[in-house]
């Protein structure tokens, strides 16, 4: 796994980090793409030279992720000589979405799973948070684009950030789908969500009206 090297920006007036949740890697586009009888562009590259960690997520989850990688770099304001935007990995902490990743890599992270209990899961996970930690300072706000509704990702995350990890109050209620939607009108629209603490936020609520007929974004859903 490669790591794309970083360089230095003059400070911006307001840091923030998102956090982006993982894709499931074993679902039909997963095995499509690590299938070794692919012959598609992205599958070649993926068994030759690598290709970006974000791109192989893109491409397996579809919309959601989407969304979530372009919110992410349209919103973040990175800390001096730091990344602005990280992957959750299940076996290699936090990874940019540059981060260039063979199939090598990916075999190793279907072997883990995102469970708050595996420590091949959240030892890399707290190494990378107590990081970005002391890398960054307090009013440097992180984000969080991914569920609250489970521990898998809340747990280790508020075991280290406590009350500086936010989320986008938006996402409550709202499916995968809706969620990315939402997140590409933002991208277009130049607004950011609401961002709240995930330590005192509402898990879970009512689904908001869908907007998924009336949006053209929505139609990205399908691949």
């Amino acid at each position: 796994m490669r790591k794309p090297k970083v360089s230095a920006k003059q400070p911006p007036s307001v840091n923030r980090i998102f956090l982006l949740s993982p894709a499931y890697l074993s679902g039909v586009r997963g095995k499509q793409i690590l299938s070794k009888r692919a012959r598609f562009e992205t599958a070649l590259r993926l068994r030759g030279e690598g290709i970006p960690l974000g791109e192989l997520f893109a491409f397996v989850s579809g919309l959601y992720f989407r969304g979530k990688l372009a919110y992410a770099k349209a919103f973040a304001q990175a800390p001096p000589n730091a990344p602005g935007v990280f992957v959750i990995t299940t076996s290699h902490g936090l990874v940019p979405p540059e981060t260039v990743i063979t199939r090598s890599d990916v075999e190793k992270m279907i072997m883990v799973p995102v469970d708050p209990a595996d420590r091949r899961y959240c030892n890399p996970l707290r190494r990378d948070l107590r990081r970005i930690v002391v890398s960054s300072n307090q009013d440097c706000e992180i984000v969080l684009l991914g569920s609250i509704a489970t521990p898998k990702y809340v747990e280790p995350l508020v075991e280290i950030l406590g009350e500086r990890l936010l989320f986008p109050s938006e996402f409550v209620g709202r499916g995968d789908m809706s969620r990315g939607g939402l997140m590409l009108r933002c991208v277009k629209s130049g607004v950011q969500l609401t961002y709240i603490p995930v330590a005192t936020a509402l898990r879970h609520g009512v689904r908001p009206p869908s907007f998924r007929h009336a949006d053209p974004l929505t139609k990205l859903t399908k691949d």
